[in-house]
């Protein structure tokens, strides 16, 4: 059960993260064009790659119950920010997030930025993919050590990153346009859910407690999750309706 959830954890995180780099890589090469975009996304995919192999060996020599403590309250951290903009999406105090809209303010930024070649490539969209990649791409080397490492298989967190990067690159390359119909907003609720679930999960392990049925209670903890993030969102519309 728990290999599920790191699986469908990694894949939801990951997928949100690829479809903004994509996003961004886009709006470099069709306007700054594709030989620069390109080698920035693999400058950054070679970093992120480096960062992954340096962090996913160095971390199994800490203490496992050390290790889900510190994991697990970085988890529920991170996991609690996106559930915060989640809930104020979804109850209506935050503008949706819309990806076409993003690729059109990144595009006009990048036609009317200046001009500047290094190293025969165009200098603004090789960093404009390069940082773009890389940020994003941070979040998902996060998520795919900390996920494998507390649970003992980076290979599963990576497999579900894996998927998600596959995915986004096929349907990328084939629509050569921003994925706007991609539900991101209910990802990204989805993702903040499970990222907070295994957060007090192993952040409550690392710390002593013994958990009913060890990973068998990870479903309850879900569940518990899902409700309160439902009811608030519930709260936060009545309130604002009131006030409306």
């Amino acid at each position: 059960m728990t290999s599920v959830f790191l699986v469908l954890s990694a894949f939801l995180a990951s997928a949100v993260e690829f479809v903004e780099a994509l996003t961004i890589v886009l709006a470099s090469g069709i306007t700054r064009g594709w030989r620069s975009s390109l080698v920035g996304l693999g400058a950054a995919t070679v970093a992120l790659a480096a960062i992954v192999a340096a962090l996913g060996p160095a971390l199994k020599l800490i203490p496992i119950d050390a290790l889900r403590l510190v994991v697990g309250g970085l988890l529920l951290a991170f996991g609690m920010q996106w559930l915060r903009k989640a809930i104020l999406r979804a109850s209506g105090y935050k503008a949706l997030h819309d990806e076409a809209a993003a690729f059109a303010r990144e595009a006009a930024e990048a036609r009317t930025a200046a001009h500047e070649e290094r190293a025969g490539l165009d200098w603004y969209g090789f960093t404009l993919s390069f940082k773009g990649v890389l940020l994003e791409g941070l979040e998902v080397a996060f998520i795919v050590v900390t996920f494998g490492s507390a649970q003992g298989s980076i290979g599963l967190a990576a497999l579900g990153a894996g998927i998600a990067l596959v995915l986004v690159a096929t349907v990328g390359v084939l629509v050569r346009a921003p994925l706007a119909r991609v539900p991101e907003n209910t990802m990204k609720f989805a993702v903040g859910v499970m990222l907070s679930t295994f957060g007090i999960f192993w952040a409550a392990e690392g710390a002593g407690a013994h958990w009913p049925g060890d990973d068998a209670s990870l479903p309850g903890v879900l569940g518990f999750v899902i409700v309160l993030s439902f009811s608030s969102v519930a709260l936060l519309r009545r309130r604002r309706l009131a006030f409306a």
